[in-house]
């Protein structure tokens, strides 16, 4: 019927801009790439499955190893369209470096930005991928140099207890954070407080 045509007349086009999206990963210009990152994962939904397998997870790796961090960063931010189609297990492996490298980018609004993305990963990753790979990364955020990071980084341990449950941040956050309390700086001791104060907001009053 008219429905199937329409169907299949986007996937056609759909096509075509895959073919496109391959070519813009390796445009000169930063600006053009990081554009794209934001949008090419759009097309994973009109793609259906094997399609999205077979043409634009290439090109999207490509995107994560961009040598610009703002590419990996706007792919990484784009990834939901991607994870409802596919899943985020063919790419976890790709992502996990592209993940550990804006962790420590040496622009702070980064790794900002890294920071206020994670509770959204640590969902689509699932917590045992997350547990084994990422959860003390989220714990040294807490050392940084910058206030505003440290700040986001207590924020977000509070989003992880909240979403994977006052036991797993027992077992995965809190020794580290226990160790940071013992820390000779003042600062880091008030983080590693203040981190404590915001998880304990997300957990079941008898077990914080």
């Amino acid at each position: 019927g008219a429905g199937g045509a329409d169907d299949g007349a986007r996937v056609k086009v759909a096509q075509r801009l895959v073919k496109r999206v391959t070519t813009l990963t390796e445009d000169d210009s930063e600006n053009v790439r990081a554009a794209l990152a934001m949008v090419a994962t759009e097309l994973a939904p009109v793609l259906g499955k094997e399609e999205t397998i077979a043409h634009l997870v290439p090109p999207v790796l490509l995107l994560l190893r961009d040598a610009t961090s703002e590419v990996r960063l706007n792919i990484i931010s784009s990834l939901s369209a991607l994870n409802e189609v596919i899943g985020v297990d063919l790419l976890s492996q790709s992502l996990l470096p592209a993940i550990v490298d804006l962790a420590e980018d040496g622009k702070w609004r980064i790794r900002l930005a890294i920071i206020q993305h994670i509770p959204l990963l640590a969902e689509q990753l699932g917590v045992d991928f997350f547990s084994d790979k990422l959860a003390s990364l989220c714990v040294g955020w807490l050392g940084d140099d910058i206030s505003s990071i440290r700040t986001a980084a207590a924020v977000n341990l509070k989003e992880l207890t909240a979403l994977f449950g006052a036991q797993w941040a027992n077992v995965h956050l809190v020794p580290s954070i226990a160790e940071i309390r013992q820390h000779q700086s003042y600062l880091r001791r008030l983080t590693a407080v203040q981190a404590c104060s915001m998880m304990a907001t997300a957990m079941d009053p008898v077990q914080a």
